[in-house]
C-alpha cells in the first residue's frame, strides 16, 4: 500500500516552488532552507520533542507540527483568532512548517512575524507534495493538520493526524485518514499543549 502512495523525491522537489525572498525545498532529510522574513525561526538546533505516550494507542515522539494554510490557519487568506498567540506558545516546543498553494495569495503577509516555515506549492500534485514534505521531516515525529482533501496523505502517515472541520469544511476523505477530529485550530494546537486530552481521546 505504501509504494503506492510514495513518491520519488526528486519529482516531489519539482512540485514545490519558491516565494519572492526563496523558501528553497531541498530533497536531503531534515535540510530545508527558509527566508528570515518569511521563517524567522530558529534553524541551527534541532527542535525539542514532545513524549506523549498514551495507553493502548502507542508513544508520540513529536517534533514538527506540518499543517495546511487555507482552511486550517486561515479562513479566505486571513489567519484565524487566536492562531498567532497559540503558534508562538508552541515554537518553543515544536517546529512548525505550513505548506500550503496559497490560494488567495496572503499566506506570506500573515506569517510573517510567526516562527514558522512557509512552502508555497504549486497547484497541481499537492497530496503528494505534502505527503514527501512530511516524510522528508520523518513521518514518525510529525503530527499533520489539515482539512482538504489535499491533505488526506501527509495525515494519514503521519505520527498523529489531525482534521479540522471549519467554515470552509472539510473533505470526507482526509476525516478517515485522521486520528482526530476537532472543529477549531486552537483547539487542534492546544491538544499538543495539553496532552492529557489527547490521551484522553485516543486510549482504548
Amino acid at each position: 500500500m505504501l509504494e503506492g502512495l510514495l513518491i520519488d523525491i526528486r519529482h516531489a522537489a519539482k512540485l514545490m516552488i519558491t516565494i519572492s525572498e526563496r523558501v528553497a525545498f531541498d530533497p536531503s532529510p531534515g535540510n530545508f532552507q527558509d527566508s528570515k522574513t518569511t521563517c524567522p525561526r530558529q534553524t541551527t538546533t534541532s527542535p525539542t520533542m514532545i513524549p506523549i505516550p498514551i495507553p493502548d494507542y502507542g508513544d508520540l515522539e513529536l517534533q514538527y507540527i506540518v499543517t495546511d494554510y487555507n482552511g486550517t490557519l486561515a479562513v479566505d487568506g486571513l489567519l484565524l483568532p487566536g492562531v498567532t498567540k497559540t503558534v508562538r506558545a508552541l515554537a518553543p516546543q515544536l517546529e512548525i512548517h505550513v505548506i500550503t498553494a496559497d490560494t488567495f495569495g496572503l499566506a506570506k503577509a500573515q506569517l510573517a512575524d510567526l516562527p514558522v516555515t512557509l512552502t508555497i506549492t504549486t497547484p497541481d500534485n499537492q497530496a503528494e507534495a505534502k505527503l514527501a514534505y512530511v516524510q522528508q521531516l520523518g513521518a514518525k515525529h510529525v503530527v499533520a493538520i489539515g482539512n482538504g482533501r489535499n491533505d488526506r496523505k501527509m495525515l494519514e502517515h503521519s505520527a498523529l493526524g489531525i482534521a479540522l472541520i471549519q467554515r470552509e469544511g472539510a473533505s470526507a476523505e482526509t476525516l478517515r485518514c485522521a486520528d482526530v477530529i476537532c472543529s477549531n485550530i486552537v483547539d487542534a494546537l492546544d491538544l499538543l499543549q495539553n496532552p492529557k486530552r489527547l490521551k484522553a481521546t485516543l486510549r482504548s
